[in-house]
């Protein structure tokens, strides 16, 4: 099934520093942008850390109050004092929902977005995820039947009726197995945009899920 990647919603103009740009310098970059953290990088645009306006203030609560902190020998301190690191970090082709899960995990509002040699292509924030729910419902119920019924599953596009309402989709009619219901509301599920689904579909008991079902559903490793 297509899911939204982080390239679909990244925003490729990013405003980052180098580990030597000066606390004050960082400060009035966020001010300026009017964001609210911002990916450190080395010589070779590759990502070391990340600085939040969180740890901004953290430094300045501890006993730094002007806008350009110094640290205790009197030096101005610089990015790379005060960043956040490893930086978490994700990849454009990555799935957008695995990039939500990796930033509530962590704990963090904005990803960095590096290519294979961790360089920065881009920035995908908590704002551009919610995106994802904001799908219009008529796509979502298109989705639910190509991408699942049909391509996925093997059924007929009218093999269940589909109703999607504000991102709830509601299913409805009967299937040959309560296996193969299980897995359509599975994937059904797992499609971007859905807020949750109400099965009204029924299906005959029978046995275990089928193993080509469950990779299907989980992919190879299922069941083992």
């Amino acid at each position: 099934m297509k899911h939204i990647r982080v390239g679909d919603l990244m925003t490729d103009d990013v405003i980052s520093v180098v580990s030597l740009t000066s606390f004050k310098e960082v400060a009035k970059l966020l001010a300026q942008h009017d964001i609210s953290g911002l990916p450190v990088l080395d010589d070779e645009d590759r990502v070391v850390g990340v600085v939040s306006e969180s740890d901004l203030l953290g430094r300045q609560a501890a006993g730094h109050s002007d806008a350009g902190a110094t640290d205790l020998s009197g030096s101005e301190l610089a990015a790379a004092d005060v960043m956040s690191t490893p930086a978490v970090t994700v990849h454009a082709q990555e799935s957008a929902r695995e990039a939500a899960r990796r930033m509530t995990r962590s704990g963090v509002e904005r990803l960095p977005v590096v290519d294979d040699e961790e360089r920065l292509v881009g920035i995908v924030t908590r704002r551009d995820l919610l995106r994802l729910f904001l799908r219009p419902d008529a796509e979502i119920r298109r989705h639910v039947i190509h991408d699942v019924l049909e391509s996925t599953m093997g059924l007929a596009p009218d093999a269940v009726t589909v109703h999607v309402v504000d991102g709830v989709v509601t299913l409805e009619g009967r299937l040959e197995s309560r296996s193969r219901l299980a897995i359509l509301v599975y994937l059904v599920e797992q499609l971007d945009g859905v807020v949750a689904v109400v099965n009204r579909a029924t299906a005959p008991a029978d046995g275990p899920v089928p193993a080509s079902l469950q990779e299907v559903a989980h992919g190879p490793s299922a069941g083992r």
